[in-house]
């Protein structure tokens, strides 16, 4: 059975909260079955994104890098992926730090 992914939402940004990690709903996906991808805003102007993906090796879901570079960059791929899926949620994570908690458990 697998969550929605409204509820994984909820769960990461109250993840965040907990460890005092600014982050903000950008784009509200479908509720059920929306893919979600993850912003890193590091506040110098650089960013990075992140996407679920499946590992063919290992055979499970796991965090991958998109793309990174400067925010505007970043930007234009979330751009063209939202294009893409109208269903995509979208998560801005603001953190100096570089911390977004998707290798936490229960984030895979």
């Amino acid at each position: 059975m697998r969550l929605t992914a409204e509820f994984w939402v909820q769960a990461y940004l109250a993840r965040l909260r907990l460890e005092g990690i600014p982050a903000f709903v950008v784009a509200h996906g479908d509720d059920t079955a929306g893919a979600v991808l993850v912003k890193l805003n590091t506040l110098d102007g650089q960013a990075r994104a992140y996407q679920r993906a499946f590992d063919l090796n290992s055979g499970e879901r796991r965090w991958m890098e998109l793309a990174e570079g400067g925010e505007a960059e970043i930007d234009a791929a979330i751009g063209r992926q939202r294009g893409f899926d109208p269903d995509l949620w979208v998560i801005e994570v603001e953190d100096r730090d570089g911390r977004h908690l998707l290798d936490a458990d229960g984030l895979a």
